[in-house]
């Protein structure tokens, strides 16, 4: 089995993540948000492999604001979302934000989910290594869930996703990915709700999983898309 028969077996409306980055510039441009006049922030994993993502979003953007941690849980909370609205240009009295929220996961040249070789690596690693230890705490029925001080943003991401999950429960990798997917958009809307004032502020949001594959390729399957100006919200089309 090759990685494309399995990317388009579980992800069949994936698209490169220049296509994804894009296509959402445009659809926000029609709703009069520039480069120029909003600004954009990024949830994705710590992990190196997603930095390409970032780098095509500010490149389409300008400066992001960094919102990432392991597994792209989003840990800054109140604080770090209300600090980061501080950042953006006012235009006509309004600000305009534009967030990005992605968990991750690789497949290798055979097809097989989780696996990535990296360069200067002999032996294959793990994409995304957070959710897979999650996993393996979850097989060996050895969960530890009290919060570790040495290990908060695992701690976070063990907590949000055991709350998706029935007792006894070990999904497959690509089931926790997806998971994460879900905790990811619901805690980004949350926190907006709790942070943003729609009478002076406009956003539009954009939810995925971006994928790795072999030589240094990277997709990204379109999840959730909308944007809210002067409070009404619109479903905007999947970045296909």
């Amino acid at each position: 089995m090759s990685w494309q028969t399995s990317l388009f077996r579980e992800f069949p409306e994936a698209v490169p993540q220049d296509q994804f980055v894009a296509r959402s510039y445009e659809a926000l441009h029609q709703q009069g948000f520039r480069a120029d006049n909003a600004i954009a922030f990024v949830s994705v994993c710590r992990d190196e492999l997603t930095m390409p993502l970032v780098d095509v979003i500010e490149n389409t953007w300008g400066e992001v604001f960094m919102f990432s941690s392991l597994g792209g849980m989003l840990t800054l909370g109140k604080t770090g979302f209300l600090a980061a609205h501080r950042h953006a240009p006012i235009e006509d009295g309004r600000e305009r934000y534009v967030y990005y929220a992605l968990p991750h996961i690789a497949i290798d040249a055979r097809g097989e989910f989780g696996v990535y070789h990296r360069p200067g690596r002999r032996d294959a690693s793990h994409t995304c290594g957070a959710l897979v230890a999650f996993q393996q705490e979850l097989e060996s029925k050895s969960l530890q869930l009290a919060v570790d001080p040495d290990d908060l943003e695992q701690s976070v991401l063990k907590r949000h996703l055991l709350g998706k999950l029935r007792y006894g429960d070990v999904p497959d990798l690509v089931s926790l990915t997806r998971i994460a997917y879900t905790v990811i958009f619901e805690e980004l809307e949350r926190m907006i709700r709790l942070t943003v004032d729609p009478t002076r502020s406009d956003y539009g949001l954009f939810t995925g999983i971006q994928i790795h594959v072999p030589e240094g390729r990277h997709f990204v399957w379109p999840g959730t898309a909308y944007v809210v100006v002067d409070g009404k919200q619109m479903t905007l089309p999947k970045m296909e």
